[in-house]
């Protein structure tokens, strides 16, 4: 999801169970659809540094597809704080809007409610066809073996961002490729004085995003191939504690940012207070805080040995936003013409590199737009080193006790407790047991 992302992950445990009988959808009544052929509701999520910079961005394109199509979109921008809930009430009230913004990693479960049209190859075929969108975007769209529940829409990766004047104060001369590298690297940072990594150790998505990526390059899954969880796996436990490890062993997180959850740890970067930070397309992020791009480096995420790649050389989530129809839109026609719209090249250059994000299609991929350094490491790790979370039913109370579990653990390490192969290993297990029964 958004940078900005996921602080509504926590509601979901509590509220999907309400949601996951429901096909509810666009309605005539409560501010959400119509029944007008020439009106659309839009909820869009907030990808900016604000709603009213949404807002300027969203209102000029959506004049131009009034322009084109006669189709007046009307047009709200959610906060995240608000966006989950707000999909789940209108997927059990059937008041909701047309065309909805949902994160990525909502996908699965969102299909399980029922409430959104599936996007079969007719419906595909009404938008240019299913080839056009990069594989791992749309990994990110369903459960496997299903129509997805929703199209690509804009896609983030993680990368490693470096401060180049630490880095050369330090005599490092390149970024660092495995996690031994980063940990040696940290020595010599830390001999000057500087923090070495920043995290968010208090957000349970950022949590979950990076000890699934660790938990694939020790060739583990949080789930197996049925889909049930499998929290406590050897490699899954190992994993783990390795993430913790970079702030309880290695000492290259700082344990202050154990209490981290709001984007404290890009501050701290842009300030110059830490020499790297994980993070998902961070260039707008660190821009707004008044970071020159010429003052940090972008590279691939570490992995264990190598380079990243396939299977145990995953070094990022395929992050990103999908755009999704309600079943029941009074207005289907309008609705898929607008997907097709926001999907379009031209529109898809227009609006990605707006939230410094990258396209989920392929075409407009290689436009000189998106041609900068940082560019190019997220593209190349959408292309060959990215994977989608788990698409399940569940994975959204994934995110939620999973996340939790790591927070704790991280909070072990600031505190200066023992964080071992069992406390891991029992903190997963309690994650485990707060999963949905099968």
């Amino acid at each position: 999801m958004r940078r900005i992302r996921a602080a509504a992950t926590g509601a979901v445990a509590l509220s999907l169970a309400l949601a996951a009988t429901a096909c509810g959808g666009g309605s005539a009544n409560g501010g959400g659809s119509n029944d007008s052929p020439k009106t659309l509701t839009y909820w869009a999520s907030n990808q900016g540094a604000s709603v009213a910079v949404d807002q300027q961005v969203l209102k000029p394109e959506l004049a131009t597809f009034q322009k084109q199509t006669g189709i007046k979109v009307n047009l709200e921008v959610v906060p995240w704080s608000d966006l989950l809930n707000r999909i789940l009430t209108a997927t059990t009230s059937g008041q909701g809007p047309d065309v909805l913004n949902i994160g990525n990693t909502w996908s699965a479960s969102l299909q399980a409610t029922g409430a959104l049209l599936p996007w079969d190859a007719r419906n595909f075929a009404k938008i240019g066809g299913k080839n056009r969108f990069v594989d791992s975007a749309l990994a990110s769209t369903g459960a496997q073996g299903k129509d997805p529940a929703a199209v690509p829409l804009y896609s983030m990766a993680y990368a490693l961002y470096y401060n180049k004047r630490i880095f050369a104060d330090a005599g490092i001369a390149r970024p660092p490729a495995t996690w031994d590298e980063l940990v040696a690297d940290g020595k010599k940072i830390k001999a000057k004085g500087t923090s070495v990594l920043g995290a968010e150790g208090s957000n349970v998505s950022e949590n979950v995003h990076h000890v699934f990526v660790f938990a694939k390059q020790h060739g583990a899954d949080f789930f197996t191939a049925d889909g049930k969880p499998d929290f406590t796996a050897p490699g899954v436990v190992d994993a783990v504690k390795s993430y913790v490890d970079l702030m309880a062993k290695d000492q290259v997180i700082p344990v202050g940012d154990a209490e981290y959850a709001q984007n404290q740890s890009v501050s701290d970067f842009a300030k110059g207070k830490q020499a790297m930070l994980l993070w998902q397309s961070a260039s707008a992020n660190l821009t707004s805080q008044g970071m020159s791009e010429d003052a940090y480096g972008t590279a691939p995420v570490p992995v264990r040995s190598g380079t990243p790649g396939a299977g145990t050389q995953i070094n990022s989530m395929a992050g990103g936003i999908n755009i999704a129809v309600f079943k029941n839109t009074h207005n289907l026609d309008g609705a898929t013409r607008f997907v097709k719209f926001m999907t379009s090249d031209t529109e898809q250059k227009i609006l990605n590199k707006a939230y410094s994000c990258i396209p989920p299609v392929k075409s407009a991929q290689s436009d000189t737009a998106f041609g900068s350094p940082a560019d190019a490491v997220l593209k190349n790790t959408l292309a060959t080193s990215a994977a989608a979370l788990p698409q399940v039913a569940a994975e959204s109370q994934f995110e939620t006790a999973v996340g939790t579990a790591v927070k704790d653990l991280f909070a072990d390490a600031a505190a200066g407790r023992a964080v071992t192969t069992d406390s891991v290993k029992a903190a997963l297990e309690k994650a485990q047991q707060q999963m949905p029964a099968a």
